[in-house]
């Protein structure tokens, strides 16, 4: 069977425009950060590293200790993994499934880097589709879609049904820069074929989303609540047009709730849960956070599966849990590139002017570090400030996620960003990779980023390059 759904343009996740503030958010600080010395640092403090080869975002941070490093290299080796079917003579790598859209991290986050969006008609691989009916859990979540749960899994081990194949196409947008140059835009159209367990509900809320690159990780969970917090301005008191706010989500450990900080909507309030929630809905491991498998009540061969708990554990045991978590923290960021080229330089005086500056926060002071001293009082530049923004209608899902609303998506990181190519051998942009490059994930800003869009298509082409060179060099 199969349901076809036209969605307007979803979400902005990898907002390309932006940055600049000092932790403050001081004029001054953005005056000195856009002047002729063009001096931003070491985008991730000591946690940079000096590499632009494919192995880019795949570097740990220097100087860890030994017993770090080793928990970093257990870590990589989990992180790349293949899972197998329960029950398996490796007992702590089984239990894949039932149900899945991925057998291991590294087969989304490539490299540690981007996943993209399959070609027109093909199966979603780096990938995957979140699911919800409108309503909110008991904390606030989004209500999962009977018979098929928050997430749709597009695999499944021998004898359990796959929930169904989501795939995509793509309409061409037209439209032109103010100089009078032509631009297409790719609009997405999904469809879900090969429905296991009945019809999707016409109220579904959907959201395709591509796997983010890993890198700065720990260190953004070091910047202090309140740094965030004290940018955020959802009443838009100071009348920029901007309006920040914070996600506020279910922690299930702490049993409470806590600033939303990763994830395309901020949905997870640290990178222990979101390791965790990933293993679960991608995997299908559980773990001491999420004890239960990735099974809709209707869907009895997969409750019925072996499972690669032993003696009452989860699939997922803490230490390795731990390790995982830890590399994900202590993924380098690659140093900027080219800073001092004209070209950038000129880029960069751009991208304030068109006040970029104002959702891509481009400089912060981490605080105290669950990881490592390393990652601790350190000057970052990662170019986001973790709020909540929109971005229009354009690029909405329309599928509320906590206080996150369908028009909302938390500013993603612009470290990196010019290595997304090198590293993955590709360069789409966006939540759902619709946008071919930089140029086009500007264009697709709409909401709270349509001024700062207006103003780049307002540049002459000589400009526009100019700025496109300054991102690329983060």
């Amino acid at each position: 069977m199969k349901e076809l759904l036209v969605v307007v343009p979803m979400t902005l996740a990898l907002a390309v425009l932006a940055a600049a503030c000092t932790e403050s958010g001081s004029e001054d600080g953005n005056e000195s950060l856009v002047s002729d010395s063009f001096q931003l640092g070491p985008l991730g403090g000591q946690a940079t590293v000096y590499d632009s080869t494919s192995r880019a975002f795949s570097r740990e941070v220097e100087k860890l200790s030994i017993e770090e490093s080793r928990s970093f290299n257990r870590g990589r080796a989990l992180f790349r993994d293949v899972w197998v079917i329960a029950p398996a003579s490796t007992n702590t790598r089984d239990g894949l499934g039932p149900v899945f859209n991925a057998r291991a991290c590294e087969a989304c986050h490539v490299e540690d880097g981007r996943g993209r969006p399959p070609e027109a008609g093909q199966p979603f691989t780096t990938m995957l589709v979140r699911l919800s009916i409108p309503g909110e859990g008991s904390h606030g979540e989004p209500l999962p879609v009977p018979n098929y749960g928050g997430q749709l899994q597009n695999f499944s081990v021998p004898g359990v049904p796959a929930e169904g194949s989501p795939s995509v196409e793509y309409l061409v947008q037209a439209g032109s820069f103010d100089d009078g140059e032509a631009y297409e835009l790719l609009q997405p159209q999904y469809s879900f074929d090969n429905l296991a367990f009945g019809a999707l509900p016409a109220d579904l809320l959907f959201s395709p989303r591509v796997a983010p690159s890993m890198i700065g990780l720990g260190l953004l969970e070091a910047i202090p609540e309140q740094a965030i917090r004290d940018l955020a301005d959802p009443e838009d008191q100071d009348g920029d047009g901007i309006s920040g706010r914070i996600n506020e989500v279910w922690d299930f450990e702490a049993e409470a709730l806590k600033l939303g900080r990763f994830g395309w909507k901020a949905n997870q309030p640290n990178l222990r849960q979101q390791t965790a929630g990933a293993f679960l809905g991608d995997i299908g491991i559980t773990s001491s956070i999420f004890t239960n498998e990735n099974c809709a009540e209707a869907q009895a061969e997969c409750t019925a599966a072996a499972s690669g708990s032993e003696d009452g554990q989860p699939e997922l045991i803490d230490i390795i849990l731990d390790d995982v978590t830890f590399y994900s923290a202590t993924l380098a960021v690659p140093a900027q590139r080219n800073e001092s080229d004209p070209e950038v330089i000129a880029g960069k005086a751009l991208f304030f002017e068109a006040n970029c500056n104002t959702c891509h926060v481009a400089q912060f002071e981490t605080g105290d570090n669950p990881f490592s001293d390393r990652l601790a009082g350190q000057t970052i530049h990662p170019f986001t400030d973790l709020l909540l923004h929109d971005m229009g209608p354009e690029l909405a899902d329309n599928r509320p996620d906590f206080l996150a609303s369908g028009r909302e998506w938390r500013t993603p990181p612009l470290w990196g960003l010019g290595l997304i190519e090198t590293v993955n051998s590709h360069s789409r942009l966006l939540h759902d990779g619709r946008a071919r490059n930089i140029s086009e994930a500007i264009l697709w800003h709409g909401g709270e980023g349509q001024s700062s869009r207006d103003a780049y298509k307002a540049m002459s082409s000589s400009e526009r390059q100019q700025l496109i060179k300054f991102l690329e060099s983060l």
